[in-house]
């Protein structure tokens, strides 16, 4: 799975509408830079790549009075909304998937109604402790790595990673089933994106020909 497509339609669906550089700038407001591959580039051309596919409807607005080549506003369509929706419960259920993915899924968490975020969580820990005792058919924790030599580190941290990820998943439930966060349909949302105007203090600076389209 690609991070960016979710990460780009999850901003779009946010804004409502958006430009290509509030989407960039509110993904640099996530900090999506440093642990995703969300750079100014790839961000565009997701932008592009998905208004050709149907998942987003681009409207050119026509320049300010200050001059300036128009910008192209992006609104995600009924199709990008279903794409979304199945990339984001694909993500909080496959424990296997890369950093990115994961991280973008749990930012996207609460677009989802609180007990079908609770369902999805714990058939991500289902798979984890599937995944976990294939694994130890062939090796068994308790009794180190050693006896496989130094290749039985590797499934040492296999395992050490499924465990720690189950733990903090099962927190992450216990805090949602607690009232934690709002959830699609209770209420106000938070809000994690930047109003068009508002400083970013996590911009990187860099600058791209797309941020003026």
């Amino acid at each position: 799975m690609s991070a960016i497509r979710l990460l780009v339609l999850g901003a779009v669906r946010q804004h409502g509408r958006a430009h290509g550089y509030q989407v960039r700038n509110d993904l640099e407001f996530w900090g999506a830079h440093e642990w995703s591959n969300a750079k100014p580039g790839s961000i565009y051309h997701a932008l592009k790549q998905m208004a050709k596919q149907g998942l987003l409807h681009a409207h050119e607005i026509a320049p300010s009075t200050a001059g300036g080549p128009p910008r192209t506003e992006y609104e995600i369509t009924a199709a990008g909304n279903d794409a979304y929706f199945a990339l984001l419960r694909e993500a909080l259920v496959s424990y296997d998937q890369k950093m990115d993915v994961k991280s973008a899924a749990i930012g996207f968490v609460v677009d989802l109604p609180r007990q079908e975020a609770t369902a999805l969580l714990k058939e991500r820990i289902r798979r984890i402790e599937e995944w976990r005792a294939a694994v130890t058919e062939h090796y068994v924790p308790e009794g180190g790595p050693e006896p496989l030599g130094h290749i039985g580190e590797i499934m040492n941290l296999w395992v050490y990673t499924a465990d720690a990820e189950a733990e903090w998943t099962r927190g992450l439930i216990g805090r949602i089933e607690g009232g934690s966060y709002t959830f699609a349909g209770e209420g106000d949302p938070f809000v994690g994106i930047l109003a068009e105007d508002q400083e970013n203090p996590y911009a990187t600076g860099e600058n791209h020909p797309g941020d003026a389209r």
